[in-house]
């Protein structure tokens, strides 16, 4: 019977773990702890995947032909069995049934299944509802679900669907509606059956809270809520996937389309028993396909993959090689490499040039968090060492995975891989702020001249000199909606160049008036007041901009 079959396969499993433990080789272990164990046995055959025997029953009696997994680990797949009795074309595989009923079939040691699996989950305002998808169900089994609350604001609510669409059973639930079960015979079995988890609002609350969902085959004891796991799992739970990425370039950085172009390798990871193949049949250790070929291969054989959108992606994708490797346990490694536009529309310039933006790259599934859901890779997130982006360095990188509703209308798992960069200043310094110094500083050496009226004149000329500084440089920002800390102190020093030309000809209008000497005495106070004057505004504007001492300024 079952509890037989089970303590074999893990005494068996046992008498290996503990000889390996002891240091000994598993390959001579196995066949001493099988020889004690069964009257026959065999694993690889001639250096192949068969196994076959052949043996001398020892007396009458019921004998039973036990089929287990590799020893310390799991393997799966469809298999096909041939017995017969004095038959010695069956070891070779090539017999006929002759339609004699020798051996009776008992899957897992019963005519039928029997299985529980228990599972704990979430639901919560940004993920309201859930969904669970079945395996398909052998004639004569009945369905026996049960759900209830175990924290939060939760009244859950079970449908189970057909097809995906159709309603074929709702839930029963207690008196304060905390807990609920099902119950569906099925006498032809079936295959495409959902479970559809959803809840009410709790006195006008958003449903929130932890649930625990049983569900059994053929175990009628389900419906209490008491049931402890057992079988094989029937629930198809999500494949996670392991995501990466690799920046190898930035290949430019459009700061008035708020968008960089960049080169990616990204890689995808997961683990699809439906993917699995016998590497004997096909002569090789794992397959390979590039371009679209695996699209059209799953797509052939109806296998759901981790296709994927790249959320901030702006215009064609240019892929350089895109490659599915896939081994016989049915583990897929994709990895590509692309070049695009993306958007970053969380540059913020109101601290340039000595700004710190950020850039991403979010990649969402178009198969809802149901069926597949991410997980960051550990050994494949990297920054290339030469990105060819002259102007910035990355400074900070991190990856967050999350989920959301923007590309489906289903809630979907994002993988975000974010890196800051700063610019570096000696551009700025060279172009910008030394030549902005040494306009101040012009200004400044002409209230050392005692003419006041060609004080005028070099004033205004250094005013224009000003303007035109100001156009050749107003290029290297986006037309903004606010003014950065750059824009604040040209702006500063602009209204300070006109005042000083104001100044000047203030002056030249008190000599004009007879008032040399009152105007020589304001002009000893502002010879000094000037450049504190300019430290102190280019003072209040920093603070405004990096620190919450002052609030920033707007206009």
């Amino acid at each position: 019977d079952q509890a037989d079959v089970d303590a074999i396969s893990e005494e068996f499993n046992d008498q290996i773990f503990e000889a390996i433990m002891q240091n000994q080789d598993i390959f001579l272990v196995t066949p001493r702890v099988a020889d004690e164990a069964f009257i026959a046995w065999s694993d690889d055959l001639s250096g192949s995947f068969d196994a076959a025997f052949t043996t001398t029953v020892p007396r009458d009696g019921d004998y039973q032909v036990i089929i287990l997994s590799t020893p310390l680990s799991q393997t799966f797949g469809t298999y096909r069995m041939l017995i017969g009795i004095d038959a010695p074309e069956v070891v070779s595989g090539s017999a006929q049934p002759t339609g004699d009923e020798i051996a009776t079939f008992y899957r897992a040691g019963r005519n039928t299944e029997v299985a529980v699996q228990t599972i704990k989950g979430e639901l919560n305002p940004q993920s309201p509802d859930t969904f669970y998808n079945f395996n398909d169900f052998f004639p004569g089994d009945t369905l026996y679900v049960y759900i209830k609350a175990i924290s939060g604001d939760l009244l859950p609510r079970i449908s189970l669907l057909a097809q995906g669409t159709k309603p074929v059973r709702d839930g029963t639930y207690n008196k304060d509606a905390t807990a609920g079960w099902l119950e569906l015979p099925l006498p032809e079995g079936g295959s495409g059956y959902r479970l559809e988890i959803t809840a009410d609002k709790l006195e006008g609350k958003e449903p929130s809270g932890e649930y625990q969902l049983v569900v059994g085959r053929n175990v009628p004891q389900v419906l209490t809520g008491i049931a402890a796991d057992r079988g094989e799992p029937f629930l198809r739970l999500a494949i996670p996937v392991d995501v990466g990425s690799n920046l190898q370039q930035i290949t430019g950085v459009d700061q008035t389309a708020e968008n960089y172009g960049a080169v990616y390798a990204i890689r995808l990871v997961w683990q699809d028993p439906k993917l699995a193949f016998s590497s004997e049949e096909c002569q090789c250790e794992f397959k390979v396909y590039n371009g679209d070929d695996f699209a059209k291969f799953v797509s052939e054989e109806e296998i759901d993959w981790p296709i994927f959108t790249i959320f901030n992606q702006q215009g064609n994708r240019w892929s350089q090689n895109k490659n599915v490797v896939v081994q016989p346990d049915g583990t897929a490694v994709y990895i590509e490499r692309f070049s695009t536009t993306l958007q970053a529309p969380d540059f913020n310039f109101k601290k340039f040039p000595f700004d710190r933006q950020e850039f991403f790259l979010a990649i969402d599934s178009l198969y809802p968090k149901e069926f597949f859901t991410y997980e960051p890779s550990r050994d494949y997130i990297a920054i290339g060492d030469q990105l060819g982006e002259e102007e910035w360095y990355l400074v900070d990188s991190q990856v967050t995975i999350t989920e959301t509703q923007a590309t489906t209308l289903s809630y979907t798992p994002r993988y975000e891989f974010r890196f800051f960069a700063q610019r570096h200043l000696i551009f700025y310094i060279i172009r910008i702020f030394v030549p902005l110094l040494l306009i101040i500083l012009v200004a400044w050496i002409t209230f050392y001249m005692d003419d006041f009226g060609k004080r005028v004149d070099a004033t205004t000329a250094n005013l224009l000199l000003f303007i035109a500084f100001n156009f050749t440089i107003s290029g290297e920002l986006p037309r903004l909606g606010y003014l950065t800390y750059l824009d604040t102190l040209l702006v500063c020093t602009f209204i300070v160049s006109v005042l000083v030309v104001g100044y000047n000809v203030a002056l030249k209008r008190m000599e004009n008036a007879g008032k040399r000497e009152q105007a020589n005495k304001i002009d000893r106070y502002m010879i000094w007041l000037y450049p504190f004057g300019y430290a102190i505004a280019f003072g209040l504007v920093t603070l405004s901009f990096f620190t919450t001492i002052l609030p920033q300024i707007n206009f």
